[in-house]
C-alpha cells in the first residue's frame, strides 16, 4: 500500500522533474534533442521520472484531484519503460512543449497544499 506522507515528496520529484525538462527546453531545439541520444534519452527518463512519480502517488490522492489526467500521464510512463524502442521524438518534444507547462501549476499547487511551503 503506498504511503499518504509519501505523496508530498512524490510531488517534489515530480516538480523537480517538470523544471529540468522546461529549463532545457529552451536550451536546445527539437533537432538537437532529436538528432542526439544522449540528449534524448535524458529528456525521456525526466518524462518517465513524472510518470513514476505519478503511478507511486496514492489512489486517494488522485482521487482527490481530479483535475489532472493521472491515468493519461501514468500511459505515457509505460511507453517509455516498456516501448521505449516506439518512442517518437517529435511526441515527446510536443508533451515536454504542450503538456509539461499546463501540469506544472497543479503540481505547485498540490506540493504547496501538502508540505504547507
Amino acid at each position: 500500500m503506498r504511503e499518504k506522507i509519501k505523496d508530498e515528496w512524490r510531488l517534489k520529484h515530480i516538480l523537480d522533474a517538470i523544471n529540468v525538462l522546461l529549463e532545457n527546453k529552451s536550451r536546445y531545439t527539437f533537432e538537437e534533442v532529436a538528432g542526439d541520444s544522449i540528449l534524448f534519452y535524458g529528456f525521456v527518463k525526466h518524462v518517465e521520472i513524472i510518470g513514476e512519480a505519478v503511478y507511486m502517488l496514492t489512489k486517494e490522492f488522485k482521487e482527490t484531484h481530479p483535475e489532472v489526467e493521472w491515468e493519461a500521464i501514468e500511459g505515457m510512463r509505460h511507453v517509455l519503460v516498456h516501448g521505449y524502442y516506439k518512442i517518437k521524438p517529435i511526441q515527446l518534444w510536443n508533451t515536454i512543449e504542450d503538456d509539461i507547462p499546463v501540469l506544472k501549476p497543479f503540481i505547485e499547487k498540490y506540493y504547496v497544499e501538502l508540505s504547507g511551503s
